[in-house]
């Protein structure tokens, strides 16, 4: 009897943080590295790899000197971002290759990676506005 109260007294606990996370416009969230990934083929076009975008990286340590090395050798800022988004392998790292975006006033690409490239579900409000549409 105990361990059936106990049991739902868990499902409970796990509806309630579900939808207060929804509530709290959460219920959406994936993380940083798949969008990434999902967005891979688009973000060359977007991220702009000079300005001090590698240097940022690099002390962020995202790049070792070997590969900033690597990725400056590039010929053209495309090929230079494709070589950094591919050696995004962590959450952590695409993280901190956000923070280096922000820190360069790449804004723009932030938004484009954290609504998945404008994918974002858009929540129709009762006046028939869209809230969280990217547009």
């Amino acid at each position: 009897m105990a361990s059936a109260a106990m049991w739902i007294m868990r499902r409970l606990f796990h509806s309630l943080v579900k939808w207060t996370k929804w509530i709290m416009g959460y219920a959406d969230v994936t993380n940083t590295l798949t969008n990434i990934v999902n967005l891979k083929s688009r973000l060359p076009d977007i991220i702009e790899p000079e300005f001090g975008f590698l240097d940022e990286l690099f002390a962020l340590g995202v790049l070792t000197a070997r590969q900033y090395e690597d990725v400056s050798s590039e010929r053209g800022a495309a090929y230079r971002s494709k070589a950094v988004l591919n050696m995004l392998v962590t959450e952590d790292q695409s993280d901190k290759f956000l923070q280096a975006l922000q820190r360069t006033g790449q804004q723009h690409a932030i938004n484009f990676i954290t609504h998945n490239g404008g994918q974002k579900h858009c929540i129709i409000k009762s006046d028939n506005a869209c809230e969280g549409a990217n547009y």
